[in-house]
């Protein structure tokens, strides 16, 4: 039997108020894993009790003081790596090597933040000599984080530490599949200074928890990243409350290729977007658009590529039996509607991926934009790829969508894949596999939220402005 893990509030372990617990599952095996607090709209209001009582005091310090302690939980992120990577490993079936990056990426959040937040201040505003009018950047007080398991404990940070850094006290709410970590991440943030109280973790179902948390009076603003369904369902709730949110919601990304690009690193780019975490990323570019001329001989290098992909060693199971399930699905549905993938198509029967959660990766070659595959969310290791005619077709295609998360174009001629860069819809767009990093603001256009993250941008989403201004008259 796994270990029994409590609720983390005020700074220590909490049991559940309904005294229950909820089981996890090692996807990469399907063996039963540890036991999470199952909370309730109780332990919800104990952690905003908590999390309200210690934020006045957390945001009374200097931006100074405030980055030393999230320097510190930076450097207990890095010292605690090998935990970290364990318990997240044990509920997600990641690849060390994936694990080690998300680890790492997760201490620069605070470390950039820490850095930033000393330049992070308001304005004077110049009404004549005989006024002093400025602004100053307020925190909301407590925020709620609420975070999906595809990335753990990389998407906590990425809410938490410019929330935190803006004064803001906070409860977050992992999925009830990967809670670990961020159990992990506040016990370390609190051996490292954070103040108790400063980050409470409620563990449980959306509906128990979850919703609860987003309409708790002492909530003044909710993050979420997650399915566009419980986005919808959370931004009712805060709309109810005039609550601001930062939604970030998924994506159908495509990547578009012309003929005189790099193929082989483009090839590369379609294969990671494939290998990287099978897929359940919400940025993940499944949609491969490629010029006719140049289609046929992109779509064999992918093949060729993704089927020496190894299962446990180059990627990793589907984290949630739902979403296993949900893939198969979409093979199924795609088959009805006679669309036969190049490779791949199914779930391993044998070899070391049968006894896990592990999707087969899979490319479905020229397909029709209208096919259910080729417009919905897979969230799973598969690729469809489109052939287009010109400029034209290529922007249209890659905006035939619901979603505008990210986009990536490749192209030979610059002034080109920025031209195209600046008509895609799309929060984010890489022009030859242009780096976005922690500093890079990151959310999505249409059906993929609004808010940002990531960059100086996610600090003023946890900041509200307020103007002062004194008349210097006698």
């Amino acid at each position: 039997m796994g270990v029994r893990h409590q609720h983390w509030i005020g700074g220590r372990p909490a049991e559940p108020a309904d005294g229950g617990y909820l089981p996890t599952v090692d996807p990469s095996t399907r063996l039963p894993g540890d036991e999470i607090a199952a909370g309730s709209a109780a332990d919800a209001d104990r952690a905003v009790a908590a999390a309200a009582a210690a934020q006045p005091g957390w945001a009374e310090r200097s931006g100074a003081e405030r980055a030393d302690v999230l320097h510190r939980a930076a450097g207990a992120i890095e010292s605690g790596a090998g935990e970290l990577m364990e318990v997240e490993r044990a509920c997600t079936g990641k690849t060390e090597a994936q694990l080690r990056m998300e680890v790492g990426m997760s201490a620069d959040y605070f470390r950039y933040y820490a850095g930033i937040l000393r330049a992070h201040h308001g304005r004077t505003i110049d009404l004549g000599a005989g006024n002093h009018t400025y602004t100053r950047l307020e925190p909301y007080g407590v925020v709620a984080a609420i975070t999906p398991w595809n990335l753990p404990l990389n998407q906590a940070c990425r809410a938490l530490a410019p929330a935190l850094a803006a004064g803001n006290a906070l409860v977050a709410k992992p999925s009830e599949f990967t809670s670990v970590s961020t159990l992990c991440l506040a016990r370390l943030a609190g051996e490292a200074g954070l103040p108790d109280g400063l980050l409470n973790v409620v563990t449980g179902t959306g509906p128990d928890a979850g919703a609860p948390l987003a309409a708790h009076p002492g909530v003044r603003r909710v993050t979420f990243t997650g399915s566009v369904a419980t986005g919808r369902l959370l931004a009712g709730i805060a709309a109810d409350r005039l609550v601001p949110m930062t939604l970030e919601l998924g994506g159908k990304s495509p990547l578009v290729v012309f003929a005189d690009a790099d193929t082989d690193r483009a090839i590369a780019a379609a294969v990671s977007a494939v290998a990287f975490n099978a897929g359940q990323v919400c940025s993940a570019t499944t949609r491969l658009l490629v010029e006719a001329s140049a289609h046929d001989a992109v779509v064999a290098g992918v093949v060729e590529a993704v089927e020496r992909l190894r299962p446990g060693i180059d990627f990793g199971p589907m984290i949630t039996e739902a979403q296993f399930r949900k893939v198969l699905g979409h093979f199924a549905d795609a088959k009805r509607q006679g669309a036969v993938p190049v490779t791949g198509g199914s779930a391993y029967d044998d070899g070391p991926g049968a006894g896990g959660r592990f999707i087969r990766p899979t490319v479905y070659a020229g397909v029709t934009p209208g096919l259910r595959i080729a417009r919905e969310e897979v969230f799973g290791p598969v690729l469809v790829t489109m052939p287009f005619a010109d400029e034209a077709e290529a922007v249209a295609l890659a905006n035939d969508t619901d979603y505008g998360l990210v986009a990536a174009v490749w192209s030979g001629d610059a002034a080109r894949g920025l031209r195209v860069a600046e008509r895609i819809d799309a929060g984010q767009v890489a022009v030859n596999g242009g780096a976005l990093g922690v500093e890079t603001p990151f959310g999505g256009f249409k059906a993929s939220g609004y808010g940002r993250e990531k960059g100086i941008e996610a600090l003023h989403e946890y900041a509200q402005t307020k103007t002062i201004s004194l008349s210097l008259r006698p």
